[in-house]
């Protein structure tokens, strides 16, 4: 049993209680999830809660892929899944898959395709670090370090749940979802049947953020940050799809995006150098 770190009993091995039927719960409480009603959540189709702490939809467009986050160390692009409800002029959309960036490496969580949800019985997350996909035991706690150990990536649940660790820079708690049939009836998508659009629900948390992050959510962190969405309102839109649009899900490179991989690579570079 593992205890938080600079608790008492932080690096003592204790042995679980006879009382307790497993090691770990199989599902863990709504702490290890992202929580969409907080700071730095981006859910449903999809409402962002800025650092601000204002509430707002970024519509963006189906099969898009736009810069959620862009600072000097790492990136974070969000690839949107959707479809065109009857009548309406612009896109229904989800997130499917979210791509981190740092140093001259890639990382991916993905949905996948989910015909009827299973209610959770089965893990609809893919991984992949570099190219090469991850294999992530199913179970709460199971969990992966990249080589090098910049980024770890931990189940909160036995499946369709992770937090992702970016060292020294940010978390990221991402779970799995699907469109619900409720979701659908008080939206009026349209969803079709034999695709229940899973997507991910994501709350991220940094680290140390610099004054120049931008990005969908991360110009919300921004001091001094005026955020133009009316508050009070049911729906209000921020724009940005033009600055933030990348080309692909791996992408660092948009009108406004402050990340650059030939910049971190060269400062990691120079301190490895500085280290000898």
């Amino acid at each position: 049993m593992a205890c938080p770190r600079w608790s008492p009993c932080f690096r003592k091995e204790l042995r679980c209680p006879a009382e307790c039927p497993t090691a770990a719960p199989p599902t863990p409480g709504p702490s290890g999830g992202p929580d969409c009603n907080n700071k730095g959540s981006g859910c449903y189709d999809p409402r962002f809660i800025g650092g601000d702490g204002v509430v707002f939809y970024f519509h963006g467009k189906k099969d898009g892929h736009y810069a959620l986050l862009s600072d000097r160390s790492f990136q974070v692009n969000a690839r949107f899944i959707g479809l065109r409800p009857a009548g309406r002029t612009r896109d229904a959309t989800w997130i499917q898959a979210l791509g981190f960036l740092f140093r001259s490496h890639s990382f991916v969580v993905e949905a996948t395709g989910v015909a009827v949800w299973d209610t959770g019985a089965a893990d609809h997350i893919r991984l992949s670090y570099d190219g090469a996909a991850v294999e992530l035991p199913e179970g709460h706690g199971a969990s992966w370090t990249s080589p090098g150990g910049a980024l770890t990536v931990e189940r909160t649940g036995r499946v369709n749940g992770v937090v992702v660790k970016l060292e020294g820079a940010a978390e990221a708690a991402v779970g799995v979802v699907p469109v619900t049939a409720e979701d659908d009836r008080i939206h009026r998508y349209g969803i079709p049947a034999g695709d229940c659009f899973a997507h991910l629900e994501v709350q991220f948390r940094w680290l140390r953020p610099s004054p120049e992050m931008e990005g969908v959510l991360g110009r919300t962190y921004r001091e001094g940050f005026v955020n133009p969405a009316k508050r009070g309102v049911d729906m209000a839109v921020l724009g940005g799809e033009e600055e933030y649009g990348v080309a692909e899900l791996l992408s660092p490179r948009c009108k406004l995006c402050v990340f650059s991989p030939e910049k971190t690579a060269a400062a990691a570079a120079a301190a490895a150098a500085e280290a000898e």
